[in-house]
């Protein structure tokens, strides 16, 4: 068993809010992290509103707790057979706390700085982000190069092979999305976020994430957590703050991570731990010999519990 946790764009009003009523533990995780951060992060997960949720600041504790109460519930019953565990962006640091090697308090406090400190970034270094859908007659790496002639544009998200995400200046952002038209793209679509995230503007916020990485209390994860940035498995915790630290601005390199542990793990189960189903549908076109399932909802609890 394989766990995953989703990145920003999964959370959505109502999220955990099944979870809590219905275990002691999720419960208890939501408490802690409301008093970790001195606001009702409870109240914003389980009733909204949208606009505030979405927020970067607010998204990235949200979906870290709601991954960590799921963890809360099934962990006792799932733990001997998981194998690994990795995160998209955000999630990232959601699988280091499942693996043992992050607090709850302190991954909560983590990622509520992070999103502040990428929110801040987009705003005094304005940039953008947009989707392209399709196969491509050119190396995306190829389009970027030629568009960065009107600024910093670079690939953010390999999500899969015909999904990629681009980030950077306006300007060059748009000039790649008309490369990518004329080399084939389905679509390619401007996304809804605050800033340039996983690109080179986003280094601003390192110094301030370093220091807060650097502040949390780490331990060696109990099992390996793959990077986003490597597309390796991760085994302590210096390299652990070092690579999340490189992940500001570094791409989420999700299709190698996959099939990496696919490769590694033959037929194994990848588990999507909180809201949603984005990474559980990747991996059944990245891996189709392995199993995907959800595991954010009470009766999704339930059925893993039962296998």
């Amino acid at each position: 068993m394989f766990l995953m946790f989703p990145g920003q764009g999964s959370q959505k009003p109502g999220m955990a809010k099944d979870l809590a009523a219905a275990f002691p533990a999720a419960r208890e995780v939501f408490a802690r992290a409301d008093a970790a951060l001195g606001a009702p992060l409870s109240t914003l997960c389980f009733e909204g509103p949208a606009e505030e949720l979405t927020l970067t600041h607010n998204a990235q504790p949200a979906l870290l707790a709601h991954g960590a109460a799921v963890w809360a519930v099934v962990k006792d019953h799932v733990r001997a057979k998981v194998v690994g565990a990795a995160g998209h962006s955000l999630g990232e640091f959601s699988a280091y706390h499942a693996a043992g090697a992050l607090p709850l308090e302190d991954a909560v406090r983590l990622v509520r700085r992070r999103g502040e400190l990428m929110y801040e970034t987009g705003v005094q270094v304005p940039g953008a982000m947009a989707a392209i859908l399709g196969t491509l007659a050119r190396p995306i790496e190829e389009l970027c190069a030629e568009a960065s002639a009107q600024g910093v544009v670079v690939p953010a998200n390999y999500n899969n092979v015909d999904q990629i995400v681009i980030s950077g200046e306006v300007a060059a952002v748009e000039a790649a999305m008309e490369l990518a038209k004329a080399a084939g793209a389905k679509r390619a679509l401007r996304l809804q976020v605050s800033g340039a995230f996983h690109s080179p503007l986003m280094q601003p916020a390192q110094a301030g994430l370093g220091a807060a990485l650097s502040a949390a209390q780490w331990r060696a994860p109990e099992v390996p957590v793959w990077s986003n940035v490597t597309a390796e498995a991760v085994g302590d915790a210096a390299t652990a703050r070092e690579l999340l630290l490189q992940q500001l601005t570094s791409p989420v390199r999700w299709v190698e991570v996959v099939r990496h542990v696919a490769a590694r793990f033959p037929g194994t189960t990848f588990v999507e731990m909180g809201p949603g189903a984005v990474l559980s549908g990747l991996v059944k076109r990245l891996a189709p010999d392995c199993t995907a399932v959800t595991c954010g909802t009470v009766a999704e609890v339930e059925q893993l519990l039962a296998r």
